[in-house]
C-alpha cells in the first residue's frame, strides 16, 4: 500500500469486447451515413450497448423498433441480430435502399434451418425467448416449422407426432455448457435429430467465456461490462459464478461500480461482452486506479483475427 490507496491486481481477459461481427455491424452504419448521408435508419439497436447506439445518433443514425416508423425514401439498417424473413421482403416491397448488418455466423444459422427445413425437418432451436437473434431465426420459418427450447426441462416436454424428422440448432451467443446439456437431452429423447456441421455458438462467444473461466479461477470479483440486454455478456457472469467466483457482477459503465461490493477485493478480474468496446473498460481501470494503486495483467487465452467484409453496397 502506498499514498493511501489499498493494492489492486486486475486481470484482464483476454479476448474481450467487440468481436468480428459488431465491429462489422458498426461500420456498416458509419459507411451508410458516409454515403447516404443522415438520417440514416437503424432497425433495433444495432448492437447492445447504450454507448455504442448514442456515438452512433450523434453522427445521424435513428433507431426504430419496426420497419414501419422509417420513412421509404431514407436508407435503413438491419440490426447484427438478424430478422425474419418478413422484414427485408416488406423493404424490397416499399423499395427501401437497405443493407443487413445481419453477423455472418448469425446468417449461418438462418441458413442452416431453412436448409434442414427444406429437408422436411422441423427445427429444434435452443435459446432466449424474446431475444432479436432468436425472434430472426424463428423468422426464417413457417410457425409449426420450429420449435423453442431454453432448458433441459423444455427438451422433456416436447411432442411430436410420430415419424418427424427434427434437426436442431442454437442462438450463437449462449452459454456453451448450458447448451451442450441441452444437446445431449435432445438426442437422448432423439437419438435421430440432426444437428449443425459446426457448432452454432460463435467463436467469439466461446473464446470469451474460456477465458473468464480461465480468469475467473485467479480473482476474488469479477466485472463484466455490458448492457443488461445483452445474452453474451450475461452469459460471462454466470460462466464467473459457475467456476467458484460468486462474486461477479454486470456494469455498464464505471458509473454502475458499487465501491462497497468492492470493499476486501484484492484480485479483480475484468471482461467484456462483444458489444462492448474497449473504452468502456479503460474507464473501469481509470476508475480503480482512482481508488487502488493498480497493476493490471492480461489472461489471454486466444488471438482473434476474424474479419467479415462489408456488404456489397457500401464496399469501397
Amino acid at each position: 500500500m502506498s499514498d493511501g490507496k489499498p493494492d489492486l491486481t486486475i486481470k484482464l481477459a483476454g479476448p474481450r469486447g467487440f468481436c468480428a461481427g459488431v465491429d462489422r455491424a458498426i461500420l456498416i452504419v458509419e459507411r451508410a451515413l458516409e454515403k447516404f448521408g443522415a438520417p440514416v435508419y437503424v432497425r433495433h439497436e444495432i448492437v447492445h450497448n447504450r454507448f455504442v447506439v448514442e456515438n452512433l445518433e450523434s453522427k445521424g443514425a435513428v433507431f426504430v423498433e419496426e420497419l414501419d416508423e422509417a420513412p421509404d425514401d431514407r436508407p435503413v439498417v438491419f440490426s447484427a441480430h438478424g430478422v425474419p424473413k418478413a422484414v427485408p421482403a416488406e423493404a424490397q416491397r416499399r423499395d427501401m435502399i437497405y443493407v443487413d448488418a445481419t453477423c455472418p455466423l448469425v446468417s449461418k444459422v438462418h441458413r442452416e434451418v431453412s436448409r434442414h427445413n427444406a429437408d422436411g425437418r422441423t427445427i429444434v432451436l435452443i435459446g432466449h425467448a424474446g431475444h432479436p437473434e432468436v425472434i430472426g431465426t424463428m423468422g426464417q420459418l413457417p410457425d409449426d416449422g420450429i420449435v423453442l427450447v431454453e432448458t433441459v426441462a423444455d427438451v422433456e416436454t416436447l411432442d411430436f407426432p410420430a415419424g418427424t424428422r427434427l434437426a436442431y440448432a442454437s442462438q450463437t451467443t449462449l452459454s456453451v455448457d448450458d447448451t451442450s446439456e441441452i444437446i445431449a437431452a435432445l438426442q437422448r429423447r432423439f437419438p435421430e435429430i440432426a444437428g449443425p456441421k459446426q457448432d452454432d455458438i460463435c467463436y467469439a462467444t466461446t473464446n470469451r467465456q474460456a477465458a473468464v473461466r480461465t480468469m475467473a479461477a485467479q480473482v476474488d470479483a469479477v466485472l463484466v461490462i455490458g448492457a443488461p440486454n445483452s445474452s453474451n455478456s450475461r452469459r460471462l457472469v454466470e460462466v464467473a459464478r459457475l467456476i467458484g467466483c460468486p462474486k461477479a457482477a454486470l456494469v455498464q459503465r464505471a458509473t454502475e461500480i458499487d465501491w462497497e461490493w468492492m470493499q476486501g477485493v484484492k484480485r479483480l478480474g475484468i471482461s467484456a461482452g462483444a458489444s462492448a468496446p474497449e473504452v468502456l473498460v479503460r474507464e473501469v481501470i481509470d476508475a480503480c486506479a482512482e481508488r487502488y494503486n493498480v497493476n493490471v495483467e492480461e489472461v489471454v487465452i486466444a488471438e482473434e483475427n476474424v474479419e467479415f467484409k462489408l456488404p456489397r453496397l457500401l464496399a469501397v
